[in-house]
C-alpha cells in the first residue's frame, strides 16, 4: 500500500522564504491580516485531512468506481467517498478561499493551492468533486445576476451544493463553435435547454444535496461558430425564491465513460431535456463567462499532476532505499546484506531526483501563479491587478502543458523505480500513472495550450508579456551574476534568456509566411518556456539557499534544495536545447507527407 506525507516544509519554504507570501498579502487589504502562523497552522490541518481522509479512499475508490442506476439516473459514488464530503463540508475547507460576502472564509488563493495539491496528492478522483464547483463559484461570482448570486453562491460556497462545467458534445470539444445544444427562452425570463454533453466531471453523484450545472447553448438567434453561445445556470434541483430545493429539473445522467483511470470521479454523459436554465452574463457572450472557470480549471488541472508527481515521488523514493538488488558499480554499500538498495544505482537516482525536481519546480510556478491571481483580484493598485493578469495568462498554458508533460514522464518513472512490482495494483504506482494521463487532455490539450501560448500569449502582443518575464529574469541574473557561488544556476538560465527572444521572432516570422510553421513549433516552444520559468524559479530556490547555508543555517533541507536545483540545470534545463532545434525543423516534414500517412 501506498502512503503520503503532507511537503508543508516545502511548502513553507517556496510561500516564506522564496515568494515572501504574507509581505505580498500586506499589500492586499482583505489578506492584510493573513500571517505566515495562519498560513502554517491551515495547512497543516488540511494536510491531516488529506493523508488521513481521503488517501485512504484512493486505491478503494478507484477499484470501485462509481455506478449508475439507469432507471433513476442516480450515480452512486465509491463507498467512504460521501462520508469524507461531509467530513469537507464540517470542516470549513470548500470555503477556504471563497468571498466572506457568501459565507467564505476569504483567505488568499496561495492557501487554497497549497490544499488543493494536497488533496490532489491523496485523491484525485475526489477531488475533482469539489474542485469543479470552486470552478463554478468563481464564473457566478464575476457574471452571475444579483439573484443568481444570492440564490447560489451560499450553497456552493458552504459545499452543501456543488458544480460543473457542461461544454463537450459528442461532436464537439475543443472547437466548441460547432455546439448543437439549443436554449429556448420562456416568457417568464427562464430558457428551455435541450442537447447532449458529454466527458462532465463530477456531472452527477450523491455526494451534495444539489449540482449546479453551467451549460452552453445557443439562443434561436444566435449568430454561427463560438461568438454565438451563450452560458446558463441549470441546476439539478430547481431552486425556490427562498433558496430551498423545488423539482428534478430535466438534466439527468444517460451513462458514465469506462475510462483508463480517476474511476472514482463520475465522468457522466448529460442529457438536457426540456431543462430549465438561467442565463449567465449576456447573450452569445456565454464563452467569456465560462473562460473565468475554464482558466480555474487549466490551473487546477496542472495542480492534479503537481500532487501526483510528490506522491509517486514519495513511494519511490521510500522503495528505492528499501528494496536490494545487486550491488554498487563502485563497490558495496550495504556490507550487512545480500545486495545493495537500488537508490545507490545512478539511473534510480536521476528518476527520482527527475520526479522530484518537476514537483519541486511545479509547486514553485504553481503558488506564484496563485499568488498573480490574488493580486489581480484584490489589489489596490489598478496597475498590478493588470500587470498580475497578464502574467497570470502567459503562464496559465504553461501551467496545465508543462506540469502535466512533466507528472506524466514523472509517475511513469516513479513506477519504473518499482520494477514488476509497480506493475501490480496493490502498491499504487500503476494507478498514479492512469489517473495523470487524462490530465494532459482535458481542459484543453497540450497541443491546445501550446497553440494559446505561441500563437495568443506571446505572437498576439509581440511578446509584450513574455517581455515583462525576461524583464524578471534579468533582475535576477543582474542581482546574481557576480555571486560565484550562483553562476552553475545563473548562467544557463541567462543564455536561455537571451536566445528565447531571437528564437521566439524566428518563429514568428516564419508564422507570418506559413501559420504551419506556428502549429509545428508550438509543442516544443511550450517546453522552451517551461524550462525558463523553472530554470527562473530554481535560481531563486537555489539564491535563498545558499543565503540560509552562508547565515550558519545547518538544516540539511537547504543542502537537498541546492542539490535537487543542481540536478534540474544539469540534467533537465539542457533539453531546451534540442527543443530548439527541433522547432525550428520547421513545418515541411510535417506537412508534406501525405504518402507517408496514405
Amino acid at each position: 500500500m501506498p502512503s503520503y506525507n503532507p511537503p508543508l516544509r516545502d511548502m513553507q519554504f517556496v510561500m516564506h522564504e522564496v515568494l515572501k507570501v504574507s509581505d505580498a498579502l500586506k499589500q492586499i487589504p482583505r489578506h492584510a491580516d493573513t500571517d505566515t502562523d495562519t498560513i502554517n497552522a491551515v495547512l497543516e490541518e488540511g494536510g491531516k485531512f488529506a493523508a488521513e481522509v481521503i488517501f485512504p479512499l484512493n486505491i478503494s475508490g478507484d477499484a470501485e468506481g462509481c455506478k449508475l442506476d439507469k432507471t433513476t439516473h442516480e450515480v452512486t459514488a465509491p463507498k467512504g467517498f460521501k462520508e469524507a464530503y461531509a467530513q469537507y463540508i464540517e470542516g470549513g475547507w470548500a470555503a477556504l478561499s471563497c468571498d466572506p460576502e457568501y459565507g467564505g472564509q476569504g483567505l488568499p488563493f496561495v492557501v487554497n493551492q497549497c490544499m488543493y495539491e494536497m488533496m490532489n496528492s491523496a485523491n484525485q478522483a475526489w477531488t475533482m468533486y469539489p474542485g469543479l464547483s470552486h470552478g463554478a463559484y468563481e464564473c457566478l461570482h464575476a457574471h452571475g445576476t444579483d439573484e443568481q448570486k444570492k440564490l447560489f453562491l451560499p450553497k456552493l460556497v458552504s459545499g452543501v451544493w456543488t458544480g460543473t462545467m457542461c461544454l463537450t458534445e459528442p461532436h464537439c470539444g475543443t472547437d466548441l463553435g460547432m455546439l448543437r445544444t439549443k436554449a429556448e427562452p420562456q416568457a417568464d425570463g427562464t430558457y428551455k435547454i435541450n442537447g447532449a454533453k458529454i466527458f462532465i466531471s463530477a456531472g452527477e453523484h450523491d455526494l451534495a444535496e444539489n449540482i449546479v450545472h453551467l451549460v452552453l447553448a445557443r439562443l434561436p438567434d444566435a449568430p454561427k461558430g463560438s461568438k454565438g453561445i451563450s452560458l446558463f445556470l441549470v441546476p439539478k434541483y430547481q431552486v425556490k425564491a427562498d433558496g430551498s430545493l423545488g423539482e428534478r429539473n430535466g438534466i439527468y445522467c444517460g451513462g458514465l465513460e469506462h475510462k483508463m483511470g480517476i474511476h472514482g470521479n463520475a465522468t457522466a454523459q448529460m442529457i438536457l431535456d426540456n431543462a430549465v436554465g438561467t442565463l449567465v452574463g449576456q447573450p452569445n457572450k456565454g464563452l467569456q463567462a465560462m473562460f473565468v472557470m475554464m482558466n480555474a480549471a487549466r490551473l487546477g488541472v496542472g495542480n492534479q499532476s503537481l500532487g501526483l508527481t510528490e506522491v509517486a515521488y514519495q513511494n519511490a523514493l521510500a522503495y528505492a532505499k528499501d528494496r536490494i538488488q545487486m550491488r554498487s558499480l563502485s563497490g558495496t554499500k550495504a556490507k550487512d546484506k545480500e545486495a545493495d538498495p537500488i537508490i545507490v544505482h545512478p539511473d534510480v537516482r536521476k528518476m527520482l531526483l527527475t520526479a522530484k525536481a518537476y514537483a519541486e519546480g511545479g509547486r514553485a510556478l504553481a503558488c506564484y501563479c496563485a499568488l498573480l491571481l490574488d493580486q489581480h483580484l484584490y489589489h489596490p493598485d489598478e496597475k498590478v491587478r493588470k500587470d498580475s493578469d497578464e502574467m497570470l495568462a502567459l503562464l496559465t498554458p504553461i501551467i496545465k502543458a508543462f506540469l502535466t508533460d512533466n507528472g506524466f514522464e514523472a509517475t511513469v518513472m516513479c513506477q519504473q523505480v518499482f520494477g514488476g512490482h509497480g506493475y501490480i495494483k496493490e502498491w499504487g504506482m500503476e494507478q498514479f500513472v492512469r489517473d495523470a494521463r487524462i490530465n494532459m487532455i482535458y481542459e484543453g490539450t497540450n497541443t491546445v495550450q501550446s497553440l494559446d501560448l505561441l500563437g495568443r500569449k506571446i505572437l498576439g502582443n509581440n511578446g509584450a508579456t513574455l517581455k515583462k518575464f525576461g524583464k524578471l529574469v534579468g533582475q535576477l541574473v543582474e542581482e546574481e551574476g557576480v555571486n560565484e557561488k550562483m553562476a552553475e544556476f545563473i548562467n544557463p538560465l541567462a543564455v536561455l534568456g537571451d536566445q528565447i527572444t531571437k528564437f521566439t521572432m524566428e518563429i514568428g516570422f516564419k508564422g507570418l509566411q506559413n501559420p504551419d510553421e506556428v502549429g509545428a513549433a508550438a509543442v516544443d516552444y511550450l517546453r522552451v518556456a517551461g524550462h525558463l520559468v523553472f530554470g527562473y524559479f530554481f535560481a531563486r530556490m537555489a539564491s535563498v539557499a545558499l543565503k540560509e547555508i552562508a547565515a550558519g543555517n545547518t538544516d540539511p533541507f537547504y543542502q537537498a534544495k541546492l542539490q535537487t536545483a543542481r540536478f534540474y540545470f544539469a540534467k533537465l534545463f539542457p533539453e531546451t536545447a534540442t527543443l530548439m532545434r527541433t522547432a525550428r525543423a520547421g513545418s515541411k516534414v510535417l506537412m508534406d507527407t501525405d504518402l507517408a500517412l496514405a
